[in-house]
């Protein structure tokens, strides 16, 4: 298998940037992030006539980046610094990690949030991705033909959006395709709950949405073995080969919510057997 990269982000409202952009700035100043938050909300429902209050791309800012990597005989998953690091240290950690690997990407969603989201904060922070924004040939490869940014190209497999034959209408959430196919889904976290989450614990709450992250990835990984076995990219002997590289990496690392991860896997394996 070639060197695999899935990913996923975590975001909350950038209160900073709210500050500057709605409202008196020295009014803003005085507001908690909590109440800035809700005046971004505010705006965001009138701008979308009371159909969502979910922020605008550029309004997220990334708190965590959960990479599941699959290199050689290499199988890890991890979250990207740590609970402390800047959220320019972290999107720079993912694009250093394209330079090195230069895998295949893969996501849920990704097309839509998690990629675009990356663009905009790069672009606020000068993160510079020189190989990530290729779009020609080079020694690297052909780049031109197969690159990041072609929504049909396979440099980058948005799983939900190829799935869904690149029809909106078509798209399933990540939890309910992870049910079906007998794994753990999100495990009592949401993405509605990390902003609360980070509000109430701080440091801690990262910690509790990057775990959160990791198992997003570790559901999308799985479902991304499962589609190389439809395409026949993986036989079914090379794909239970795979998925027991997932289970003894698991095994191995003995961290209180892969574990969880694990039990549930195991469990949901003996009552839902996909044909």
């Amino acid at each position: 298998m070639m060197n695999v990269l899935v990913f996923d982000i975590e975001t909350v409202p950038d209160v900073a940037s709210g500050r500057q952009l709605y409202g008196d700035p020295l009014e803003m100043a005085q507001l908690s992030d909590e109440d800035v938050a809700r005046v971004m909300s505010h705006y965001r429902y009138q701008e979308t006539e009371g159909q969502s209050e979910f922020l605008r791309l550029h309004l997220q800012r990334v708190v965590a980046i959960s990479i599941v990597l699959r290199s050689g005989d290499q199988f890890k998953v991890w979250s990207l610094g740590e609970a402390e690091s800047s959220e320019p240290e972290l999107i720079h950690r993912f694009f250093e990690g394209l330079q090195k690997y230069k895998p295949t990407l893969v996501s849920w969603n990704g097309t839509a949030f998690d990629l675009p989201v990356l663009h905009y904060r790069s672009l606020l922070h000068g993160v510079s991705a020189p190989l990530y924004w290729t779009t020609e040939n080079t020694s690297d490869g052909h780049f031109r033909w197969n690159n990041y940014l072609n929504r049909y190209h396979e440099r980058h497999i948005d799983l939900m959006d190829m799935l869904a034959n690149y029809q909106a209408r078509a798209y399933v959430s990540l939890e309910q395709m992870a049910i079906l196919l007998g794994l753990p889904g999100k495990m009592g976290m949401s993405g509605h709950k990390v902003w609360d989450t980070y509000l109430e614990k701080g440091l801690q709450g990262i910690e509790e949405i990057r775990h959160y992250c990791e198992t997003d990835v570790l559901n999308t990984y799985l479902i991304y073995l499962r589609f190389e076995l439809i395409r026949g990219h993986l036989t079914p002997e090379t794909y239970a080969q795979e998925c027991q590289r997932v289970k003894t990496a698991l095994q191995a690392e003995n961290k209180p919510h892969l574990n969880e991860f694990l039990q549930l896997w195991t469990q949901r394996q003996h009552t839902i057997k996909p044909s």
